[in-house]
């Protein structure tokens, strides 16, 4: 599904997924924002994927929403003020929902973030599982400098990422956040030297994880999500039930068969 909006590669069970935008520095307008959505859909229910890489082509990760895409919704034509303001409130539903097909998306997703991540891009990273970056790779919540609230993920997903009074900070000022600072606070899981360290690194941790059952894979993910946004013994009880449910599969079997074996388990693909 590489689509003038997406650059999509499948190897060894990872998925690489590029925005592919970069003479628009990777900004996304309506239809963009949409057919991220599908991709991530069809990857999710495709059993040669397990682990989803999300990247940007050229200098930068993602400039978030397309300025103009941004304009056109906010100049709408209509006598109505009511429903103008009512197709506004349904276009941030859109993009909302855009960004949470990431986390809807069954297998985990690690952002690759290289150059600027800004605005809406910094939406795009909360929502993913992982996030990693190079030294000059750079985050921005610049909502704030177009007389914005961000309003599409960062101020709900970030404070259970970062520490909140970092995130008011951040959002507050909208000033940069380089690649060391980046780790220090623990916005990305680790700042590689340069883009090809980190394409590098990030590929190599995705086929880790895609050797392991692509059934845990999907269980692990569930209850991360899951106890995000429910106490510890809400939690405990959905591990209990979940794995009551999907422990006895034949992934079991095969990883106890593997290690008795002393060989590297071959899971089924879906």
């Amino acid at each position: 599904m590489t689509s003038p909006a997406f650059q999509l590669t499948i190897n060894n069970y990872v998925a690489e997924l590029s925005f592919n935008r970069p003479e628009k520095a990777n900004s996304l307008d309506l239809a963009a924002w949409q057919e991220m959505r599908d991709q991530l859909v069809a990857l999710g229910q495709n059993p040669e994927v397990r682990v989803i890489i999300l990247s940007g082509q050229g200098k930068h990760f993602c400039a978030g929403i397309d300025l103009e895409t941004l304009m056109s919704v906010a100049l709408a034509d209509t006598a109505d003020e009511a429903r103008k303001r009512e197709a506004i409130r349904n276009f941030i539903y859109q993009l909302q929902d855009c960004i949470s097909s990431i986390e809807r998306c069954p297998k985990p997703v690690l952002a690759a973030v290289h150059g600027g991540c800004i605005g809406g891009g910094v939406d795009i990273i909360t929502a993913c599982d992982l996030r990693y970056c190079s030294e000059e790779a750079y985050f921005t919540i610049k909502e704030t400098d177009l007389g914005l609230a961000a309003d599409i993920g960062t101020l709900q997903r970030l404070p259970t990422i970062i520490q909140p009074g970092m995130v008011a900070e951040l959002a507050f000022t909208a000033r940069k956040v380089f690649g060391p600072e980046a780790a220090r606070i623990g916005l990305v899981n680790n700042c590689y030297a340069d883009q090809a360290a980190l394409q590098k690194g990030v590929g190599e941790l995705a086929q880790m994880m895609a050797a392991k059952s692509p059934l845990v894979l999907r269980g692990i993910k569930e209850t991360l999500l899951y106890k995000r946004d429910h106490s510890v013994q809400d939690s405990l009880r959905q591990i209990a039930t979940h794995n009551a449910a999907f422990l006895l599969s034949t992934d079991l079997a095969e990883s106890f068969q593997a290690f008795m074996e002393k060989r590297a388990p071959d899971y089924k693909d879906a």
